[in-house]
């Protein structure tokens, strides 16, 4: 029996296909119902039955156009595109479900600060407090040309734009509106008291935002913060504002030094370490049988894409991979955007000399994440064993085939961690938050820096 509950969310896109390449063609893949709000909220609706804790929505706003210097290898297997926007289906989830809850990703680069804090407040409200913001700085270049100043912001100055983002967010969530400003007096006929809301007077190196918060508080009042940075600066600021990391290692040992370096980190930014909850990413391929699974498994390898994966890899490093021989060892090259996902192999096994090939077969089922294969009692035996040996607090599942592999995961997997009391048989909290630190924890943390901003005594708002 683990000494706690695995947290678990479940990774997905609001697109045709995610992270596997060319598995959209499985006769169970539901990826062409993308657009069908009815598929979603029914998925919502397994997740919640399963005690999931949450949905995380990844997101991109720009195209893989690097493979081939065309985003045509990308179209031709619905390498995350189409893209559709997340935030715009999460009402409905919500409203088919009680207790599910939603980690959508927001750009720090290219959503200024002032619409994305009315966005998330907006979502809060319409979720009862089930939302959280999954912080990313935006690694596309086609991202930068249609949405930027047509050039990719350098990666260090991402992260420092970043952290002036989240500031003002902090202000308008936190500091804008006081606890009992919204008083609702029929008599003196006054919705909010002006006295009590007040300018956050923001002027920065990036941002100016001088007034006062759209909405008023949310039940969370700010969203519970998620980060995925991999570089040096994306985990200090993971370590010093993100409430849950995701992380992506490849062995158990690797994975408990960075878990290990991330809670010191956060504990030398003056934070609980125990506060954060890290969840690492992983795909599962279950069936009844040990060897079920394993033959699963060889079906969903043949109908993998290598021009799929490749159109992925190159997107999230910037390599243009058909410059390379599918046969030949790839070196290490520096690059500015995904470096990250450049150093992953080099690192995930120095011994090994990574071929394009072996990159494309090893992430063309549920992307750079380990995949777990075999039968419920030998899954849940692991997801035990990822916890116990290295300190995470749960994980972010993806998939091969869309939606079939998570219900798989719910009707074979889930059942046989309950039995083991390593998952929920009933959810504890409402909202998100309280989800992953206890009930009764709504706002944040104390120890967290977005708490610390004392409500503003000073001129009310538009004064």
């Amino acid at each position: 029996m683990p000494s706690r509950r695995i947290r678990l969310f479940a990774f997905d896109f609001q697109g045709p296909a995610h992270l596997s390449a060319g598995l959209w063609r499985h006769d169970d893949d539901q990826g062409h119902r993308y657009g069908d709000v009815h598929y979603w909220t029914k998925y919502a609706e397994l997740l919640e039955q399963a005690r999931f804790d949450g949905v995380f929505f990844a997101d991109n706003l720009g195209y893989h156009d690097v493979y081939q210097g065309s985003p045509a290898g990308a179209l031709a297997d619905g390498a995350q595109l189409p893209a559709n926007d997340p935030s715009l289906v999460v009402s409905a989830m919500a409203a088919a479900t009680e207790h599910l809850g939603f980690g959508l990703t927001g750009s720090t680069s290219y959503e200024h600060p002032y619409a994305l804090a009315r966005k998330f407040s907006t979502l809060d409200h319409l979720t009862d407090g089930r939302i959280g913001w999954n912080l990313v700085t935006s690694y596309a270049g086609s991202a930068a040309r249609n949405l930027g100043n047509g050039q990719l912001t350098p990666h260090d100055e991402r992260y420092d734009v970043a952290a002036e983002h989240l500031e003002v967010c902090y202000k308008l969530w936190e500091n804008s509106w006081e606890d009992g400003a919204v008083v609702r007096d029929k008599d003196r006929c006054t919705w909010a008291d002006p006295q009590r809301v007040h300018d956050i007077d923001h002027h920065g190196k990036y941002f100016d935002v001088p007034g006062f918060a759209l909405c008023e508080p949310s039940p969370q009042r700010t969203p519970v913060i998620f980060q995925a940075g991999g570089s040096s600066k994306g985990r200090a600021l993971a370590a010093a504002h993100a409430e849950g990391v995701f992380v992506n290692a490849l062995s158990k040992t690797a994975l408990e030094r960075q878990v290990e370096a991330l809670r010191s980190q956060a504990a030398e930014a003056g934070r609980d370490p125990g506060s954060l909850r890290v969840l690492q990413m992983l795909n599962v391929v279950v069936a009844p049988t040990d060897e079920q699974a394993h033959a699963k498994y060889e079906r969903y390898r043949k109908l993998v894409s290598y021009s799929g994966a490749m159109a992925r890899y190159s997107g999230w490093t910037a390599l243009d991979m058909s410059r390379f021989d599918p046969d030949v060892p790839l070196r290490h090259v520096k690059t500015d955007a995904g470096q990250t996902m450049v150093d992953l192999f080099s690192r995930m096994d120095p011994d090994k000399e990574w071929t394009p090939r072996d990159i494309a077969e090893f992430i063309g089922i549920g992307g750079s994440g380990p995949t777990i294969v075999g039968s419920p009692q030998t899954v849940a035996d692991e997801l035990i064993s990822w916890v116990e040996q290295t300190g995470i607090d749960g994980f972010n599942l993806g998939h091969a085939v869309k939606y079939q592999d998570i219900a798989d995961f719910a009707e074979l997997v889930v059942p046989e961690l309950q039995r083991r009391e390593a998952m929920w048989t009933e959810y504890e909290g409402k909202t998100l938050r309280e989800k992953l630190h206890g009930p009764g924890t709504v706002r944040l943390r104390d120890d967290h820096p977005g708490s610390k901003l004392a409500p503003r005594p000073a001129v009310a708002a538009g004064h």
